[in-house]
């Protein structure tokens, strides 16, 4: 059985023409995501994730190798409009995506585009509203959201497109944490609760955490690549490129230094004080 996103030996390079410069980007990148994952994808600025994110909805096409999303290949200009329908992006700025002055029409706005009869995209946009906790701001004007509704009425539009995937490139960036939460939350419940497809953007490590598994890229190809309590224990590695680990892995790094016995795949700071009250009862 073949994976739902693939990519095969894959290379992609900008090129300024003005400059006469090449940076390449991808380096013979091969990847494969199953059908139903939450992926993560961590990397610093300019590692390279981005492009990947775009390279998995057609947005690029790659130099050399292959991309594949669920067995068509994104070369072929004649099933660009398949790839989109199955792969739908969100990305980093709300207000770059919204694109109507009521939150429903914004919704509408793709569904539309696809030619869908109007009492189903009703049907569509009602059902994505709610899904995404924002039915109650149907009627409200976008620019009078917060930055996480925003968000949230951005991946509704993607919703109710009825994607079998969602690419999100680092969609939190620009929020504060509580629009950081909101998100986080709404991605999980799509993809535990309706099976979608997740491969989620990112250099926040407390969202990195919620992944199925988790990917760090440095300079066009992956360095590490498994599930979150694998991937955070190569803590010098992650510093090597330019990255942290969740403060609870690196605080139970620490006292294992400091010859405290205790677990070095701690993710959270509730996993880490579990461990420590185990201890002090083993000691009793």
């Amino acid at each position: 059985m073949s994976s739902y996103i693939e990519f095969e030996n894959v290379s992609f390079s900008y090129r300024d023409e003005e400059e006469g410069t090449v940076n390449n980007v991808i380096k013979d990148l091969s990847l494969k995501i199953d059908k139903g994952d939450f992926v993560c994808v961590l990397g610093h600025n300019g590692c390279g994730k981005s492009t990947t994110a775009k390279l998995c909805n057609a947005i690029l096409i790659p130099d050399s190798g292959r991309v594949l999303i669920d067995g068509i290949d994104t070369k072929d200009e004649d099933k660009l409009y398949d790839i989109r329908r199955k792969v739908g992006m969100v990305f980093q700025n709300p207000d770059n995506q919204i694109v109507a002055t009521i939150v429903e029409d914004d919704v509408a706005f793709g569904p539309e585009n696809l030619g869908i009869d109007p009492k189903e995209i009703r049907a569509r946009v009602d059902e994505a509203l709610k899904q995404v906790e924002m039915y109650e701001f149907r009627t409200f004007e976008p620019h009078k959201l917060s930055g996480g509704q925003k968000q949230r009425v951005a991946i509704a539009g993607i919703i109710a497109m009825k994607p079998e995937c969602i690419v999100l490139d680092e969609p939190t960036a620009m929020l504060d944490p509580r629009g950081r939460r909101e998100v986080m939350k709404t991605v999980k419940m799509l993809n535990e609760e309706f099976g979608i497809t997740v491969v989620f953007i990112t250099h926040y490590m407390d969202e990195a955490v919620k992944a199925d598994r988790v990917i760090v890229m440095d300079e066009g190809k992956i360095i590490l690549d498994g599930a979150p309590r694998e991937v955070f224990t190569h803590i010098e590695k992650l510093r090597s490129v330019g990255l942290d680990v969740p403060e609870a892995t690196e605080l139970a790094s620490l006292l294992n230094r400091h010859g405290v016995n205790i677990r070095k795949d701690i993710l959270d700071i509730d996993e880490l004080l579990d461990c420590i009250v185990s201890l002090t009862e083993d000691k009793n």
